[in-house]
């Protein structure tokens, strides 16, 4: 680095796309130094895992997945493929090819696993595959008469479109009314708070934009013919990476590589207020873990913390720092048990230890449920589960909003109420639980109502200071997948490179 000539770009926020940003930045020009400004103790932000001994668990569950061959090889620079059988494989007695190339997973640990992907839909009682799956067997799950009103209704939506002006006209038009109600509505509910009528069309289109009814069945069909070759949308794959100790354990290797170039992360930190000019940011104030503020001179920003958060230290008019207060979230609570037990079985060819069910997660569409879905780390990877070929870490995922009824309550009543659902769908017994941890996170999800619809606007106004960049799931409030973060890291990485 030439030192007279330094720039320093300030990234607020350690996640995904601020990391992606500050690596991309540390590798294309050596004349700019990437400082990450992070509130946590800790790198990759609601993609990070939380440790407690010799257990991991994933907020939410992260799977890695793209179509974009650069962000892929940042990955595996960092992590090698798996090229030998994972212990639970071997327990399994699982017969699968793996690559020749990459470390074994029983011998090294900057590994990256290859898993497989199963979900499912607790329905009635019933599970369900998801994505949703049209044979014989769920047939006769629905029943015939609600079976041939679900083909009516998709024969239906097919044929007279909805003008798709929210999410439900958008979820209606792909899967037809009946099915959107069953297997829809109320976890759509459950997940933002509000109806799926008062969603903007927007999240199906950012998510699950070129899935439909259709493309599950042929994606089925096709599936069954192994030499066939042909993209899948990322809502249908079957496969995915995972790191061997957890997402972190990705997020950790790249900060460390950052710091090593000659980048700076400083954790703890949270991020203040802006200096500025009419039309750039000239510092950035945070307080540090002592509580004391500093301040850096700012060549550049780029921002991945929720716009409700960076607003408040940018001058833009009051209804637009209104508009910009008021963009909707919704929090997330994760109640995570390491149990002696668990009783779902496996319903699939695919073999598994102990014959338990190969779910990474299982959605709950039972009305009654409180919880939106079941997360089992076991099947995510057994090396972050102690003694795995025994024991299970399970966790129920909750949404709220911070204030609401269900997040006021305290841990110890919401590990009970998760132990009650626990019970209800058969998953184990309360006393076959060795320990628990509840685990909070406040705006994990950007949503898309209210005041999301001035966020065009809200962003406008923010483009107004030159040097400010908007990246990231929170930094641009969309409900982005994880590689799609990061791609706004490293687009505009590279924009600054371009324009430096």
């Amino acid at each position: 680095m030439n030192k007279d000539k330094i720039k320093k770009a300030i990234i607020l926020g350690g996640g995904p796309a601020g990391l992606a940003a500050a690596y991309e930045l540390i590798e294309k020009d050596s004349n700019i130094q990437p400082i990450i400004i992070e509130k946590l103790p800790c790198v990759g932000g609601i993609s990070r895992t939380v440790y407690s001994g010799k257990l991991g668990v994933d907020i939410g569950g992260h799977r890695l997945h793209t179509h974009d061959k650069y962000i892929e090889s940042i990955w595996l620079k960092f992590l090698s493929l798996q090229n030998a059988p994972s212990v639970d494989d071997i327990a399994a007695n699982r017969k699968i090819d793996y690559p020749t190339i990459g470390k074994n997973p029983n011998e090294s640990n900057d590994v990256m696993l290859i898993r497989n992907r199963f979900s499912s839909i607790i329905y009635n009682s019933k599970f369900f595959p998801y994505p949703l799956k049209i044979d014989f067997n769920n047939f006769k799950k629905l029943g015939i008469l609600t079976s041939f009103k679900a083909g009516f209704s998709y024969l239906k939506s097919s044929i007279f479109k909805r003008k798709e002006t929210n999410l439900e006209d958008f979820m209606v038009n792909r899967f037809g009314k009946v099915l959107y109600e069953i297997f829809f509505k109320d976890y759509t509910k459950k997940l933002w708070g509000v109806d799926a009528s008062q969603l903007s069309n927007e999240w199906g289109d950012q998510r699950i934009r070129k899935l439909s009814l259709m493309k599950t069945v042929l994606n089925s069909f096709l599936s069954s013919f192994k030499f066939l070759k042909f993209k899948k949308e990322k809502s249908l794959i079957d496969k995915f990476y995972y790191p061997k100790f957890g997402c972190s354990q990705l997020w950790d290797l790249m900060a460390e590589y950052i710091a090593n170039k000659g980048g700076k992360i400083i954790l703890n930190a949270e991020f203040v207020d802006f200096s500025c000019n009419l039309d750039n940011i000239l510092s950035v104030k945070y307080k540090d873990s002592n509580g004391c503020v500093q301040e850096i001179n700012a060549d550049y920003v780029l921002s991945s913390i929720p716009i409700s958060d960076l607003i408040k230290a940018i001058d833009v008019p009051l209804n637009i720092k209104q508009n910009a207060l008021n963009l909707p979230y919704r929090d997330y609570i994760l109640v995570s048990m390491y149990s002696n037990e668990l009783n779902l079985k496996n319903y699939t060819d695919y073999k598994t230890v102990n014959n338990v069910t190969p779910d990474n997660w299982i959605y709950l569409q039972e009305r009654d449920a409180i919880a939106g879905r079941i997360q089992i780390m076991n099947n995510w990877s057994p090396y972050l589960v102690e003694d795995f070929e025994n024991k299970y870490l399970v966790s129920l995922e909750y949404f709220a909003n911070v204030g609401d009824d269900l997040w006021s309550k305290t841990d110890d009543e919401l590990i009970s109420i998760a132990l009650l659902e626990c019970k209800k769908y058969n998953l184990f017994k309360a006393t076959s639980v060795i320990k628990s941890m509840v685990i909070r996170e406040q705006k994990a999800y950007p949503a898309y109502h209210g005041s999301h619809k001035n966020i065009d606007s809200i962003r406008n106004h923010i483009a107004k200071y030159k040097n400010l960049y908007l990246i990231g799931r929170n930094g641009q409030h969309k409900y982005c997948n994880m590689d799609e973060a990061m791609n706004y890291g490293i687009k505009v990485a590279r924009d600054i490179i371009l324009n430096r």
